[in-house]
C-alpha cells in the first residue's frame, strides 16, 4: 500500500487505515470475535495505522485494539480523549489529561501511546495556550510520541494548525464535505500538519448500499442522532439530510468504473486531494475491510469524474452544510 507522511509525528502510514469507532459502540452489536477479525484482516491486508477513542464503548474499542496490537509490528495507533466529561472547557487540564492518557494507556496495553487527539472538544480549547502546554508535557514525559486534534468545524482546523506542536487534524471530509478544501488542507501541507479524514463514506450513505427503506437499529447512532440528538449532527451521515444523500448518490453512481463500488469511488476521491495523509474507514466484518483497502490500489479519478463529485456536492449537499462546518 502506498505510504504517506502522518505529518508532525513524523512517520509513514499506509494511506487507508481503519477506524475503530464501530468496535467499541454506536453502530449496533459486534461481537469481540468479529472485531478482532476486522482489526486483524486490516492489519494482514495492510493497515498500519489504526484510530480509536477512549469512549468508543467506554474503552471497549481501546482494549480491543491492545490486544491486536501486541500481535504485530509496524503499527502506529491514536486514540482520543475529552469525551467522556462535560463538554466544557474548564475540564480541559492537566490533571484531567494524565488521568485520561492513564487510562488509554492501560487499555491499550502501552506505556507511550503514538497519537493522542483531543476528541472534538468545546471551541475555546483550541485557543487555550494551557492545554497545549498540557499536551507538551505529556510528550515530554514520555506518555505520548505525539499529539493531535479532531475538530467539527474547518475554523477549528485552523486554529490548530497554527500551533506548532499539532502532529496532524482529524477532520470529517468526503464527497459531502467539500469545505476543507478550501483552506484547511492547503494551511495543513504548508505546516506540515497531518490530515486524518474520518467519516469517509458519510456514515454509509457513500456505500451505495442504502435507499429508502433502510432502517438501522436502536443502538446505531444513525438512528438516535439523526437530528442531533446525542453529539454534532455532522458525525451522523456528515450533516446531510438522509434523502438528500441518496439522491446525491444516484447522481454519482454512473461515473463508477467498471468493477468498482460507490464505497471504493468515493474512498478514492479522498486520497486525490493532496494533503491527505490517511482515510479512516470502519468495517463490521472482514470483506467490508477487504473492499476499503481496494481504493488505495484504484486509479485517481479522472477529471470529469471529480467534476461530477464538485457539481453534485454544489448543487444537492452544499445549500444544506456548507456554512455549517
Amino acid at each position: 500500500m502506498e505510504t504517506r507522511r502522518l505529518g508532525r509525528t513524523g512517520r509513514d502510514v499506509g494511506v487507508v487505515g481503519l477506524g475503530a469507532w464501530q468496535l467499541g459502540a454506536d453502530w449496533g452489536s459486534v461481537d469481540e470475535s468479529d472485531a478482532l477479525a476486522v482489526l486483524r484482516a486490516a492489519i494482514e491486508g495492510g493497515v498500519t495505522f489504526i484510530d480509536t477513542a477512549d469512549v468508543y464503548g467506554d474503552g471497549r474499542s481501546e482494549r480491543l485494539v491492545g490486544q491486536v496490537f501486541k500481535e504485530y509490528d509496524g503499527l502506529t495507533v491514536a486514540t482520543k480523549m475529552g469525551r467522556r466529561v462535560d463538554q466544557v472547557p474548564s475540564n480541559y487540564t492537566l490533571e484531567n489529561f494524565r488521568a485520561w492518557n492513564d487510562r488509554s494507556r492501560q487499555n491499550l496495553g502501552v506505556d507511550t501511546i503514538d497519537l493522542v487527539q483531543l476528541h472534538c472538544p468545546p471551541t475555546p480549547v483550541y485557543s487555550t495556550d494551557e492545554v497545549f502546554d498540557a499536551l507538551d508535557s505529556m510528550v515530554d514525559d514520555g506518555r505520548m510520541k505525539s499529539y493531535g486534534v479532531s475538530v467539527e468545524t474547518c475554523a477549528e482546523a485552523l486554529t490548530a494548525i497554527a500551533r506548532p506542536n499539532v502532529a496532524s487534524v482529524q477532520i470529517i471530509l468526503n464527497a459531502f464535505r467539500l469545505k476543507p478544501l478550501d483552506e484547511v488542507l492547503p494551511a495543513a501541507q504548508a505546516a506540515g500538519v497531518g490530515i486524518i479524514a474520518r467519516v469517509p463514506l458519510a456514515s454509509g450513505l457513500l456505500s451505495g448500499k442504502y435507499d429508502e427503506n433502510t432502517t438501522f437499529s436502536a443502538d446505531d447512532h444513525r438512528t438516535y442522532n439523526r437530528h442531533g440528538e446525542a453529539f454534532d449532527v455532522g458525525e451522523t451521515f456528515s450533516g446531510v439530510d438522509f434523502g438528500t444523500g441518496l439522491e446525491a448518490v444516484r447522481r454519482l453512481m454512473p461515473w463508477l468504473p467498471a468493477g468498482v463500488t460507490m464505497a471504493q469511488f468515493a474512498l478514492r476521491w479522498i486520497l486525490d486531494q493532496p494533503g491527505v495523509s490517511v482515510v479512516i474507514p470502519g468495517a463490521r466484518n472482514p470483506a467490508q475491510v477487504a473492499g476499503n483497502l481496494a481504493a488505495a490500489s484504484l486509479s485517481p479519478l479522472t477529471t470529469d469524474q471529480s467534476a461530477a463529485v464538485q457539481a453534485t456536492y454544489d448543487e444537492r449537499i452544499r445549500p444544506q452544510i456548507h456554512d455549517r462546518w
